[in-house]
């Protein structure tokens, strides 16, 4: 092994590398006493601390500010063992609540000295998001019981602070898989610490209902159970008739009440979604008469994707359907304070309405031209009703497909969530939580290291970037937009450790997305705010992702080598790297540039900080066959994973698998000279929940010209063994050979559509390769 040289370029075929411009320190400057996120409006670091003691008095004005002071002050005796005193109008008070009219309503202003604590707001909300900030001013270990820390001192400061949005949400899905209770008051709390203002809570899907209705018992009695399935969501078969459902749960309205009056206290407000038309095969599996009549497949809570059991919904066409919603509506109208009842509207499809006779004879009564609008006419109805109990109504954006529900909330989410316009041009207030931004689902690191999920990453950097308002929108678009939200599917959550690791640390930086002006955002100026907040979540017990030291890598064929590029999202670490197949540590060789590989290499290599490492050690083992650091000819912008010496993982999306989807695939080697060819092998991954096949026949055909092609081999597979259940990575071996040219052409026929049977029957397939072997 040996390594050419470091080539000094600052960017390598458009991937940005990221420089080490921070040395790492273990000293922590003075500005970091007072990093704190969200970021505030303004913040001045003055001389001095204020420091508690026994002795600490606190002056409240009104009933409001002495609950939020109290709340504070718990935190101060647990950690401390003693909490101050809460006296009435004591302007000398070593802490004063003072009203302020002139604030807004969410606002507050902290001005603290060696002397004394003043916060200023006009709101409880004000006061509360004041505390925030002393909470985070102050150490970690205020989250912590009886510690034994002597130094609970607050730096001197000057905040005026407000937010940007008035709608910070997080949306936690506890359908998919149900969050025990006591993890939802830990988010919560999380949240508040952040001044994230709004709890979504997804109740209901096809897997699962969550909320107990009395009117309607059996909703949680079979609603709320699943058959247990030991595969990975997408590929989970549905249940058996009689099949025992044993893997769910649900909150009594009791657990419901408990969580709204946590999180009131935080200033934190849950809204329910209660979903319909579709995604509703938990509530159909209790009450199947409340699904169209030609239904012919057997109705159960769906243990994963459920195929073509997701075309189940709600009949359009029948009166006792409406009636049921409505019955479930008032029980939650009366449970939830909250002003908003989200009702879902995405992803109906209307293959059953479209045989149904009640459907059809509802589109005939009403004057309705398709289905689309049937779906219109079900929510506007609802929509009504919910108004009718003094609620506004929220939805998903596929409620832009028809005409909206008069005064509906739009939720963007479908790509980057610009559905939404759409609404907003008619009038309607929105909220964005783009898929591509936003959903917490995705990977939030290099894949390699990361929990299996699925689709592309979000990463902390990702959403920290977010911009909700693009410089493309109408005049007054804007003013319409209500805030931004987080939204955590939980497809591939199995603990509720599963579900903190996918919320933060990403929650802290949509927090900073939502509250802080725009134009402020200074991606190194929030990392210590984050590392901040991140030792209150150790003391708490919070489970958060580390991924933000991962390292990414990029390693491309140029000039007949490869060429490693290595980064990681934090500017102030260091990446060391080892050739010589040794650990990395923190004497091994610093990272400065892209590497020029001419030869097999095992690189391996981690982010360090003060001595310490960061990250986990990424390994790449490249390879080396002459096909290596060939061009590959195509047209798809990602070809050159097929000769770059690196072995893609089970994740088809980690970036290292070329693609084609629902077509064949086609591309041609150039080994640059005529070479004797023995052995050719092309790596392949496939993934049945996400319908990633092999392909139905692999022809290899050699060229001296590039034109004059001869074929040498063909590889044909059976369509039981292309559509084999589970993941499986399978190198395609084309047999012994004896051909020279200088050109290989690969054709690979795509298997088609996923068979009867398949979880994604009747779906187009994706073919992935990886790397083109030659010897």
């Amino acid at each position: 092994m040996r390594l050419i040289h470091l080539n000094r370029m600052a960017k390598l075929c458009g991937f940005a590398i990221v420089l080490q411009f921070f040395a790492c320190s273990s000293d922590k400057p003075a500005t970091e006493e007072t990093a704190i996120i969200p970021a505030p409006v303004s913040l001045e670091k003055q001389e001095g601390h204020f420091q508690f003691s026994a002795k600490t008095s606190c002056s409240v004005e009104n009933e409001d500010q002495q609950k939020v002071a109290g709340q504070f002050f718990d935190l101060v005796e647990a950690a401390a063992g003693f909490k101050p005193e809460i006296e009435q109008n004591n302007p000398e008070a070593a802490i004063v609540f003072a009203t302020d009219s002139s604030l807004e309503g969410e606002a507050y202003r902290l001005e603290v000295n060696p002397r004394q604590i003043r916060l200023e707001a006009s709101s409880k909300e004000g006061f509360f998001y004041g505390t925030q900030t002393l909470r985070l001013l102050l150490p970690a270990t205020i989250e912590g019981a009886s510690s034994s820390q002597s130094g609970w001192t607050i730096p001197a400061v000057t905040i005026t602070d407000t937010p940007r949005f008035g709608y910070r949400g997080l949306m936690l899905d506890v359908s998919r898989y149900f969050i025990p209770k006591e993890t939802v008051l830990k988010m919560i709390d999380g949240m508040a610490m952040l001044k994230m203002n709004k709890l979504h809570f997804h109740l209901v899907d096809d897997n699962g209902w969550r909320i107990e209705i009395k009117k309607y018992p059996k909703l949680t009695d079979v609603g709320a159970w699943r058959v247990a399935r030991n595969e990975p969501f997408p590929a989970r078969p549905n249940a058996k008739p009689g099949e025992e459902a044993t893997v769910g749960g649900f909150y009594t309205q009791d657990d419901i009440r408990e969580i709204i009056a946590y999180a009131q206290d935080r200033q934190v407000e849950v809204i329910p979604e209660i979903e319909m038309p579709a995604h509703t095969n938990s509530s159909l599996a209790a009450y199947p008469e409340l699904a169209c009549s030609v239904v012919d497949q057997n109705i159960h809570v769906l243990p994963g994707g459920g195929g073509k059991n997701t075309q189940i919904i709600y009949c359009a066409g029948k009166e006792s359907v409406f009636h049921f919603l409505e019955d479930v509506i008032d029980e939650v109208a009366e449970l939830f304070p909250s002003q908003y009842i989200h009702l879902g509207g995405d992803e109906a499809v209307k293959t059953y309405w479209e045989k149904c006779p009640d459907c059809q004879a509802r589109m005939k009564a009403e004057k309705i031209p398709n289905e689309e609008e049937l779906q219109s006419y079900f929510m506007k109805r609802m929509s009504r009703y919910v108004q009718s109990k003094g609620k506004e109504v929220m939805g998903w954006d596929e409620l832009t497909n028809s005409e909206i529900p008069e005064d509906a909330i739009i939720f963007g989410w479908r790509g980057y969530g610009y559905a939404a316009l759409k609404a907003a041009r008619k009038g309607h207030r929105f909220v964005m939580t783009p898929a591509r931004k936003l959903y917490l689902i995705r990977y939030q690191g290099p894949q390699w290291f990361e929990p299996l999920t699925y689709f592309g990453n979000n990463t902390l950097k990702d959403v920290y970037d977010y911009e909700p308002v693009q410089p493309d929108w109408e005049e007054g678009i804007d003013s319409l937009l209500m805030g931004v939200q987080g939204s955590l599917w939980t497809e591939f959550c199995s603990t509720p450790e599963d579900v903190e690791y996918l919320v933060f640390p990403r929650l802290a930086a949509l927090a900073e997305v939502a509250w802080s002006a725009k134009g402020t955002k200074d991606w190194a100026g929030f990392l210590p705010g984050l590392d901040n907040y991140l030792t209150h979540m150790d003391q708490k017990g919070i489970t958060y992702a580390r991924s933000m030291y991962n390292l990414d890598h990029l390693v491309q064929p140029v000039d007949g080598n490869l060429q490693v590029a290595l980064s990681c999202i934090r500017p102030d670490v260091e990446i060391r790297y080892t050739t010589d197949g040794s650990v990395p540590n923190a004497t091994s060789m610093l990272y400065a540039d892209t590497i020029q590989v001419e030869t097999a290499t095992m690189i391996q290599s981690a982010t360090f900080c003060a001595g310490e490492q960061m990250g986990k050690t990424l390994t790449l083992d490249l390879l080396k066959n002459k096909a290596t650091a060939c061009p590959v000819i195509t047209e798809n912008a990602r070809a050159y994973v097929l000769t770059n010496g690196v072995r893609g993982s089970d994740r088809h999306s980690d970036f290292e698998w070329a693609g084609w989807y629902n077509q064949d695939a086609s591309f041609v080697v150039d080994l640059q000279e005529k070479q004797a060819i023995s052995a050719v092998q092309l790596g392949t991954v496939s993934n049945f929940g996400m319908g990633v096949h092999r392909p139905a026949v692999v022809r290899l055909s050699v060229s001296d010209d590039q034109t004059n092609f001869r074929q040498v081999a063909e590889i044909t597979e059976s369509e039981t063994s292309i559509f084999e259940r589970g993941t499986q990575i399978k190198d395609l071996d084309f047999g012994a050979l004896n051909v020279s040219g200088r050109y290989l052409k690969v054709e690979a026929e795509n298997p088609g559509r996923c068979p009867v049977g398949h979880t994604r029957e009747g779906q187009a397939t994706w073919m992935y390769f990886d790397e083109l072997i030659v010897n």
